[in-house]
């Protein structure tokens, strides 16, 4: 025989359970997207101070007092700061593989990817404390960093390729990408050590990257 009053009490309690669990998962979002919010603010403030003084002025008490954390937080989000300053390069990256789409358009691989390096040249000299304090964590950083450091290098290397192959990238793609993404970074720590003039810098990574895409582009048989 079945009570009703017990019936109604198993109900209310099913009901008062799914009501706090509800309020959990709610609160945890919140938690989640003030996180992830805060994360953005502290990459912001990591770049405009990186913008005005270079590597040297990326202190994270710095960092930590303009975005109005204590110390402490910071290095919750980020162990060290070329931790911090690699995370910026790999949403810089990310933001810029969204914000073009640098595979459309007509023109051969080399011609899609001038666009994109002339586009990238433009950006770094724009602002060279800033290249060079990205570049200096990219070269300096320590195993803290490994996991930002291949999240980086897989931005980098996936737009280079997508660029190349106007499309979806191929294996070859993705190696001859690697090839100019290391070109790249050779030049940009030339140039960060004040080892070559950013007129010099941009020569060299043209003329390298066009002989390593023509290379490419050969049939074997004829390499």
């Amino acid at each position: 025989m079945t009570f009703p009053q017990a019936r109604s009490h198993g109900k209310t309690r099913l009901s008062e359970a799914n009501s706090v669990a509800g309020e959990k998962r709610t609160a945890t979002a919140s938690r989640s997207r003030a996180s992830a919010q805060r994360r953005e603010t502290i990459l912001d403030a990591a770049l405009a101070v990186a913008a005005s003084g270079g590597y040297e002025a990326v202190q994270m008490r710095t960092v930590a007092e303009r975005v109005g954390i204590a110390v402490g937080t910071l290095y919750r989000y980020f162990p060290a700061k070329t931790h911090l300053l690699v995370a910026a390069l790999t949403r810089e990256f990310r933001r810029l593989d969204s914000a073009g789409d640098w595979a459309a358009g007509d023109g051969t691989p080399l011609e899609r990817l001038e666009r994109l390096t002339a586009h990238l040249h433009d950006r770094w000299q724009h602002d060279p404390w800033l290249t060079t304090a990205m570049t200096r964590a990219f070269a300096v950083a320590d195993t803290r960093a490994a996991a930002e450091l291949d999240r980086a290098a897989d931005e980098i290397q996936i737009l280079l390729a997508r660029t190349l192959r106007g499309g979806e990238p191929t294996p070859t793609d993705l190696h001859v990408a690697g090839v100019i993404s290391d070109i790249w970074l050779a030049n940009l720590v030339a140039f960060s050590g004040h080892r070559a003039t950013a007129a010099d810098t941009r020569d060299r990574i043209d003329r390298a990257t066009r002989r390593v895409v023509t290379s490419a582009a050969r049939p074997t048989a004829n390499r």
